[in-house]
């Protein structure tokens, strides 16, 4: 397939008065051209920086990267706003057919959060005006943002929005306050509190060390959190694209680039000089989340409690630096409500011209029926588990877990 043109300009799509008597004109492109959107680094991480609800996920590093390993030639759609020149919007999308077009987030199922990036300092015009350019860049495409947070950017553009849109439920996620672990252990009963600082002590017993990995070892320390998170779930249920070549070169990549710009920090376990547990941290100037984790077996025959020891080490770092929010990210896994973490729902966006409304409202109705087919089977995995470790107790079956 050829490659499109490198951006496309729109032209002036609002005037906003700045100081007196002076208009400076908001203009958009949209930049279908891979090059070109690696040349944003500078100016997008300023943008990231402006952007009060921005989360790791909108770093350039990160979207970038994404789009390097998994990207298809042809349908980059980079939506961006300038104001006398500066970056003070922009929307990372890609070109998708489903059957027809639509327009989502760069990120995919890897990442925890979407939403687009706008300026602080001026956002409701920026807000408006990237509307208006995403309507232009769509043309008959459906725009469809996943995993969108409460409060994001991503809220004002469709309060704004003049067309067709729906907004839909996504992932639930829990979030803890970013504070120290004495401050975590307070939030749980006294019987509770009391079993996890047994956990603790057992940890300090031990004599496990923790080390922040520098930047010029990331690559190395990158393959040994991903061969720790492979022996931590052979046998059991893993996330098939934890373990691709394309997930490694990705993480790799953006991990050492968010690292240097102080958007993502590894953290290794040491125990008698041998790494047994690493932990990858993503973080944004108000929120850090644990993305992913790996930990030797043998922590378990030792009675070790892994998520302790990584959220502790979490809460000591990330509450020092003025973060307000430690997300656990996606998923309603049980050891996460341990903590009495707060339940926070993502949301689904869908966007799209007037005259699109019946594709809107189609995408809307497959989401739904796809919504309930998921919850169907959430309701029934627990007794078909019970099912299968019955029968493998009875030697008739292989037992399952899943992450």
């Amino acid at each position: 397939m050829a490659t499109e043109s490198t951006t496309k300009r729109h032209g002036p799509v609002r005037a906003a008065s700045v100081g007196r008597g002076t208009i400076t004109a908001l203009t958009s492109e949209v930049c279908r051209d891979p090059d070109r959107f690696g040349a944003l680094a500078a100016e997008w991480t300023a943008l990231h920086r402006r952007s009060a609800t921005a989360t790791p996920f909108q770093s350039h590093a990160w979207l970038h990267s994404w789009w390097l390993s998994y990207g298809t030639p042809g349908r980059l759609r980079v939506v961006l706003v300038r104001r006398a020149g500066a970056l003070v919007a922009a929307a990372p999308l890609m070109l998708v057919h489903r059957p027809f077009p639509v327009l989502v987030q760069l990120g995919g199922s890897i990442s925890d959060f979407s939403d687009v990036l706008l300026d602080g300092e001026h956002t409701d015009s920026a807000a408006q005006a990237l509307a208006k350019a995403l309507a232009t860049a769509a043309r008959t495409a459906v725009i469809d943002l996943r995993e969108v947070r409460p409060g994001a950017d991503a809220e004002r553009v469709y309060d704004c929005w003049d067309g067709a849109r729906d907004r839909l439920a996504d992932s639930l996620c829990l979030e803890l306050p970013a504070v120290p672990m004495d401050e975590l252990l307070g939030r749980l009963p006294s019987s509770r509190a009391q079993r996890s600082r047994a956990k603790i002590r057992k940890i300090d017993s031990l004599g496990i060390e923790e080390r922040v990995v520098p930047v010029e070892e990331i690559p190395t320390a990158i393959e040994r959190l991903l061969g720790l998170h492979r022996r931590q779930w052979q046998g059991r249920g893993v996330t098939p694209e934890h373990l691709s070549a394309r997930f490694a070169q990705h993480l790799t990549r953006s991990v050492r680039s968010m690292v240097e710009c102080g958007d993502a920090m590894v953290t290794e376990f040491r125990l008698a000089g041998e790494v047994v547990a690493a932990d990858l941290t993503l973080m944004s100037p108000r929120l850090a989340g644990g993305y992913l984790y790996g930990a030797d077996p043998a922590l378990r025959d030792r009675k070790v409690d892994v998520a302790t020891m990584l959220l502790r080490e979490s809460a000591r770092r990330i509450s020092v630096d003025g973060r307000t929010t430690l997300s656990m990210l996606r998923g309603n896994e049980p050891y996460k409500h341990h903590w009495r973490p707060e339940t926070v729902r993502n949301q689904r966006l869908l966007l799209a011209r007037g005259l699109l409304a019946p594709s809107l409202r189609l995408v809307a109705a497959r989401a739904a029926a796809r919504g309930r087919a998921a919850d169907l089977v959430n309701e029934r995995l627990p007794a078909m588990k019970a099912g299968l470790a019955r029968r493998t107790r009875r030697g008739g079956g292989k037992g399952v877990s899943s992450k």
